[in-house]
């Protein structure tokens, strides 16, 4: 079976939405107490100060190890699950969420 690319899915509102794929991810960040901050390179094209797209994760405190593990294990992990590329890491709307200690999102495009 050919190696499937992972997308990583934020939903924040509705109509309010943005999918990655994973390889684009560039870092998860410990941005504050309650704050995971994961950055993507960025899906418009910014210019020079402004070539990141990131999504902060409203996480429980001091889960930021456990919500960072979860991410990358479900990056790699295959299987049942995992078959379809798809990981919904946050929906808002729906109150889906990768791991038990995440809240709620944030989109920022190109910051």
């Amino acid at each position: 079976m050919a190696d499937v690319q992972k997308f990583l899915m934020f939903i924040d509102a509705e109509d309010d939405a943005a999918t990655y794929p994973a390889a684009n991810l560039l870092a998860m960040t410990c941005a504050s107490n309650g704050v995971l901050e994961l950055q993507f390179k960025s899906s418009i094209g910014g210019g020079v100060g402004a070539e990141h797209d990131s999504v902060h994760l409203a996480i429980t405190a001091d889960t930021e190890k456990a919500v960072m593990s979860k991410i990358a294990r479900s990056i790699h992990a295959t299987g049942p699950g995992y078959n379809d590329g798809l990981i919904v890491v946050a929906d808002d709307v729906n109150s889906i969420y990768l791991d038990s200690n995440i809240t709620g999102c944030d989109i920022n495009l190109d910051t």
